[in-house]
C-alpha cells in the first residue's frame, strides 16, 4: 500500500508539473456577480466586502489549486477570464475604499495571485487568453474602470461561450460612452483598446473593420458595410 501511494503521489506531482489548470466550480464567481453587480454593470463593493469577501476570496484561492487533467480549449478559455475578472474584483474588495485601481501598487504586473499552483499577475493571465487568437476577450476582461467593456453578470462558461463573448462585445460597442458609431459620416470613434491591442484583431476575418461591423450596432453596420469608413480612437 505505501508503494502505491507513493506511486500515486509521484504521478499526482508529475501531472501537477504539466501546467494543467485546475477544474474550478464557477458557481461561486456567478453568485457573487448576480448579487453585486447591476444592470449598468457597476460593482457594489462595499456591499461585498462586508457580506460575501470570504466567498470571492474562497473562489479565488481556488484557482490556485495545480491542476491534474487538460481542460479543452473553451473551458480553458472560460476560466481564465473568470480568474481575471475574480482576481481584479478581489483585489479592489481588499484594497476599498479606492478612488481607482490605479490607486493601488503594480494592480496589472505584481504576481500576487495563484493559478494552477504558480504565482501569476493580471497581465500574465491577460497574455495567456491573448495567446488564443480570440480577440473577444478584450470585451469580457475588466480593469475596474468605467473605460472598461462591460462586467458581465454572469460566470463564462464553456459549453456557452462563444454566445456569452458576443453577447458582451455587441453591449460593449453598443454602449455610446465607449464606442461611437455614426454611419452617415462613414466615421467610427472607438475604444482605446483597439489601438493598444491592434495587432490582436489583425487574426480576426477583415481585421478591425470586420470586427466592428460584425459586431457593431446593426442600424450603423448596415451602413457602413458597402464603403470604407474612417475610425480614430478615443
Amino acid at each position: 500500500m505505501k508503494l502505491k501511494s507513493a506511486i500515486l503521489g509521484v504521478f499526482v506531482l508529475l501531472t501537477a508539473s504539466k501546467g494543467f489548470l485546475p477544474r474550478v466550480d464557477p458557481s461561486p464567481w456567478d453568485e457573487i456577480l448576480h448579487q453585486y453587480v447591476n444592470q449598468q454593470h457597476l460593482v457594489d463593493y462595499a456591499k461585498l466586502k462586508q457580506q460575501d469577501w470570504k466567498k470571492l476570496r474562497d473562489y479565488v484561492a481556488s484557482l490556485g489549486q495545480p491542476g491534474s487533467q487538460p481542460l479543452s480549449p473553451a473551458e480553458r478559455k472560460a476560466l481564465l477570464i473568470n480568474a481575471y475578472n475574480a482576481m481584479t474584483i478581489e483585489w479592489i474588495v481588499e484594497s476599498y475604499p479606492t478612488q481607482s485601481i490605479w490607486d493601488t501598487p503594480r494592480p496589472f504586473q505584481a504576481q500576487r495571485f495563484r493559478l494552477a499552483g504558480e504565482a501569476v499577475s493580471l497581465d500574465e493571465i491577460e497574455s495567456r487568453l491573448r495567446g488564443m487568437k480570440d480577440p473577444r476577450i478584450h470585451a469580457a476582461l475588466v480593469c475596474a474602470s468605467l473605460s472598461c467593456p462591460p462586467l458581465r453578470r454572469e460566470a463564462y462558461l464553456a459549453d456557452r461561450l462563444d454566445q456569452q463573448l458576443d453577447a458582451n462585445v455587441r453591449e460593449w460597442l453598443a454602449n455610446p460612452a465607449l464606442n461611437r458609431f455614426y454611419p452617415d459620416q462613414r466615421e467610427v470613434i472607438v475604444s482605446p483598446i483597439f489601438k493598444w491591442y491592434g495587432k490582436d484583431f489583425d487574426s480576426y476575418p477583415g481585421g478591425i473593420r470586420g470586427f466592428l461591423l460584425k459586431f457593431g450596432p446593426p442600424e450603423a453596420t448596415e451602413k457602413l458595410s458597402d464603403s470604407k469608413f474612417a475610425g480614430r480612437f478615443q
